[in-house]
């Protein structure tokens, strides 16, 4: 019993020593739990820094993207020049094509039609090709975008110094100036249109006045050259001078906005909205007739007025003249004014279609030259009231270049099939004019009266509200 006892005291005693002890820890555990606090610290004072000056860097490109449009200045200014001298080797040349269409249907001897083929796929190209361009200015990919199209077209006005058959000039003032063109006019007027917001109407119009400038130049140029020096080296003049303009606008063009690289080629959503839909059917009917008088007014001049050459050219001169005032005055008082770019290409396309149904009863020179030069100056109108209109549609600036090539694309078609139309028709009427002149007014009207349902759409039936 007294052994028992003692194992049971010393039991007991050790028992009592365990708790007295300390609980005991490894070092590695010590040491490991150390090194991740200290760890962990580290890393929060580390990525603290980082994540601010990330979040400062989206809110400065937040703010660049919000920062409204200086609507004026140097840098703003000369984007309007340099896309004036754009417009002047685009559109210059397509309002110049009334001079060559009479020297090319007397050359190769093809029917007007034929001819006015050359010309539509120029213009086709030029608005189809938009939606391509304008994408591609908004992903960041302007100076390339508008390099390439420098060079392209440039190749083509040369080749077409060398064309002696139909399919020759086909390709190369059709089909390469007009892809060149299209690479070329997009962007630039999507780009102008960042930088203004009250006064964009009036930069866009003075950019459109390349148009009427290169409508005189142009032709002035092919009337005195052509009989000194021949197609081939008047051409090349011509030439010539597209490369120093183009190569002094792809030095000094910039754009405003920074890319925006996820957007899509087509803003299907744009046609869910009334006004806008309806805006691109009204001006696919305005532009099928809008070329008519600008391509045979110089043939009707010979043909029908027994004109010489030089005659029927200042008839053209005269009316890419009157594109000078047309341009400014409406955007200046009308589009930028009280009145606002859609309520002011309304009444320009009716005036221009009512000229075209009063071209019928022309039958002296100075009648021909009445009706060019008020022709010019509505047609003029409604070519820079076109993509004014259609940025005032666009509330979001940085979708200016898609939704402005999605319309250039759709108006491309009505460029196309209008003058080749209007062509045919004077075929069918043996050499007569009539049937071209109404059907030009004919589809205007149609045209101007969806702008009015366009305008109803976006406005309501209110008559005295800015659209």
């Amino acid at each position: 019993m007294h052994a028992l006892w003692n194992k049971v005291s010393r039991a007991e005693k050790r028992s009592s020593k365990d708790k007295d002890l300390p609980r005991q820890t490894t070092p590695c555990s010590c040491e490991k739990e150390t090194r991740d606090s200290s760890q962990t610290e580290r890393e929060e004072t580390t990525i603290a820094p980082i994540s601010a000056r990330t979040d400062d860097a989206e809110t400065a490109i937040e703010e660049a993207e919000l920062a409204p449009p200086p609507d004026g200045g140097a840098r703003a200014w000369v984007q309007v020049l340099m896309s004036h001298l754009v417009v002047f080797n685009t559109w210059g040349y397509i309002n110049s094509f009334g001079a060559f269409q009479t020297y090319y249907m007397k050359q190769l001897g093809h029917p007007p039609s034929d001819i006015a083929w050359v010309g539509s796929v120029q213009i086709f190209l030029l608005f189809f090709i938009g939606a391509f361009s304008g994408r591609a200015t908004d992903a960041g990919f302007f100076h390339t975008t508008t390099s390439i199209g420098s060079v392209i077209l440039v190749v083509g006005i040369f080749m077409t110094s060398l064309a002696t058959r139909y399919w020759h000039l086909f390709l190369a003032q059709g089909v390469c100036i007009g892809i060149g063109n299209g690479l070329l006019f997009c962007p630039t007027v999507a780009v102008v249109a960042t930088y203004f917001t009250k006064r964009r109407s009036l930069a866009l119009g003075l950019a459109a006045c390349g148009s009427a400038t290169g409508g005189m130049v142009i032709p002035a140029m092919v009337r005195q050259l052509l009989p000194q020096i021949g197609f081939p080296w008047t051409v090349r003049v011509l030439g010539l001078l597209t490369l120093v303009l183009l190569t002094i606008t792809n030095i000094c063009s910039r754009t405003r906005l920074p890319p925006r690289r996820t957007g899509p080629l087509i803003e299907w959503a744009a046609f869910k909205e009334n006004p806008y839909t309806l805006f691109v059917i009204g001006c696919f009917l305005t532009l099928m007739g809008l070329f008519i008088a600008f391509y045979y007014v110089t043939s009707f001049g010979r043909d029908v007025l027994h004109l010489s050459q030089e005659q029927s050219v200042n008839m053209l001169l005269m009316m890419n003249g009157m594109g000078v005032a047309g341009r400014l005055l409406p955007n200046h008082f009308g589009a930028d004014g009280f009145l606002g770019p859609l309520n002011t290409m309304i009444p320009f396309v009716f005036c221009s279609a009512f000229l075209l149904f009063s071209w019928t009863a022309v039958h002296t020179t100075t009648g021909l030259l009445i009706f060019s030069l008020v022709y010019g100056f509505f047609a003029s109108g409604i070519q820079s009231l076109f993509p004014a209109t259609c940025s005032s549609l666009t509330t979001d600036l940085k979708k200016a270049g898609v939704r402005m090539g999605m319309i250039f694309s759709i108006v491309a078609f009505a460029c196309l099939i209008g003058p080749p139309i209007a062509g045919a028709l004077i075929q069918l009427d043996h050499g007569g004019y009539l049937n071209a002149q109404v059907f030009g007014g004919s589809v205007m009207v149609a045209g101007a009266s969806v702008l009015c349902l366009a305008r109803v759409a976006k406005t309501g039936w209110k008559l005295k509200v800015r659209a």
